[in-house]
């Protein structure tokens, strides 16, 4: 299906750019697993997980090096827990993100997504002890993430669910206090989830998906800014049009690398082959930053003017190469802006020129949201979630995916810095207005209806 000779022949281009396979993503369904006997769940779990990955990181690196593209993290999601564990209650709810976190640490993977919840109309039991169960289980596993999903296009905003993950994302802080609330930044809270994102933390396995399947992510912003900065400095008359062709021919090189390598990790392990997301995903070292492609685009610092339509035409662009090159597009598939994971954006908002404000703008043509944003630690809980609900908003209006990933850092105010250490990065702490009043309109609660343009069957 796919040319390698044509895909090997890019790869002198690319190279000492930070081309990678950002992420391959195995997705293992575990309904099967389910019992109303917690040990019989738990002794399934690790079976299950550990028969379909045992070789995942082998054969991720055994590709890797025949191609000479690093993939740099190996990760798992699974079914959404709730589901799985509905017979349960909060502490047993623990204990399975225990044996998720036992799994992952025994196949070698970084990361486990999946202790999930679906909640954009409506809060099941299962829903809510998974949902109670989140700060403890961020809190006593290293691997674990989850998310919960609590508005749609389709079904509106759930205000209840908002406010109760706003109390959650406080408790998960409180519990990590000791690392600046690392906790959070494993946790997303989310408007229209896509099934099948292979990037943590918002990784589940959906319902109608396969037995297991391999999604991957690719990245390369380090690339697309190398790409500009040969072409403006050729002297070639490049105008934005041209720019954006660029990015789009240098996405279909980027995606057309990943679902080759996916597709043999795939085939290697006798596993479905999935999707490829195509989302530009930073990481905190110099030169593979989205803010860094503004600056070649000529604008002074992602935040001024001009950022959200240079950043609406890079997302488009890859769209469109992306699109192009696969025929198999899922998860997120755009530009993300994670400010402690960037270091050009985490610079730009300690330097004033990047509000959150502005970032809530920004996510109304990106892929995702606010996402790893260190805000102060007496944030209040009605606060926080007005600010959750704020992006929830825009993604269901905007038929888009959004969501927040946010950390109120205990003991640590505005101007100050947060360090989470290795991708995770590092930020300064940004201002939050009216952080400690308190908000009536959040406290009102309920479901806000999905909007008309969702009637369009």
């Amino acid at each position: 299906m796919l040319n390698e000779r044509e895909i090997l022949s890019t790869l002198e281009m690319l190279k000492n750019e930070h081309l990678d396979v950002r992420t391959v993503t195995m997705g293992i369904n575990l309904f099967d697993c389910a019992s109303h006997d917690l040990e019989c769940v738990k002794d399934r779990i690790f079976s299950k997980i550990t028969e379909y990955a045992s070789r995942l990181v082998l054969v991720c690196d055994q590709v890797g090096d025949k191609y000479g593209i690093p993939v740099v993290n190996k990760r798992i999601a699974v079914s959404p827990v709730a589901i799985l564990g509905a017979p349960f209650e909060a502490e047993s709810m623990v204990e399975i993100a225990k044996i998720l976190n036992q799994a992952a640490k025994t196949v070698g993977v970084d990361f486990i997504g999946g202790f999930s919840a679906l909640v954009e109309k409506g809060i099941a039991k299962g829903d809510r002890m998974l949902i109670e169960a989140i700060p403890q289980a961020l809190a006593e596993t290293q691997r674990v993430c989850a998310s919960v999903n609590v508005a749609s296009t389709r079904a509106g905003i759930n205000m209840d669910a908002v406010g109760l993950m706003a109390q959650v994302i406080k408790r998960a802080a409180g519990l990590s206090a000791d690392r600046d609330g690392i906790g959070c930044a494993k946790l997303c809270v989310f408007a229209n989830i896509p099934q099948d994102i292979p990037f943590m933390a918002g990784a589940y396995l959906g319902i109608g998906e396969a037995e297991a399947v391999i999604n991957v992510g690719v990245s390369g912003p380090g690339v697309v800014k190398k790409a500009i900065d040969r072409a403006l400095s050729s002297g070639a008359d490049m105008d934005l049009g041209r720019i954006s062709e660029l990015i789009k021919r240098t996405a279909y090189k980027v995606t057309r690398i990943g679902e080759l390598i996916g597709r043999e990790v795939a085939e290697n392990l006798n596993t479905q082959f999935g999707v490829v997301d195509l989302s530009l995903a930073p990481t905190p070292n110099v030169g593979d930053s989205v803010g860094e492609i503004f600056q070649s685009l000529g604008l002074h610092s992602i935040g001024v003017p001009g950022t959200t339509v240079a950043l609406a035409m890079i997302n488009d662009a890859v769209k469109k190469g992306g699109a192009f090159a696969s025929s198999h597009v899922g998860g997120l598939s755009g530009a993300f802006i994670p400010v402690s994971e960037d270091l050009n954006i985490s610079d730009a908002a300690a330097g004033g020129y990047l509000s959150l404000e502005k970032l809530e703008a920004l996510t109304s043509v990106c892929s995702v949201g606010l996402d790893m944003v260190a805000i102060p630690g007496d944030t209040s809980e009605d606060t926080l979630a007005g600010i959750i609900a704020d992006e929830m908003a825009i993604g269901v209006i905007n038929k888009k995916t959004t969501a927040c990933r946010i950390i109120p850092v205990p003991g640590k105010s505005a101007g100050e810095h947060a360090y989470f250490g290795g991708l995770l990065g590092q930020s300064v702490i940004m201002a939050v207005k009216n952080r400690e009043g308190g908000n009536p309109f959040m406290r009102l609660g309920g479901r806000i209806p999905a909007p008309i343009h969702s009637l369009n069957n």
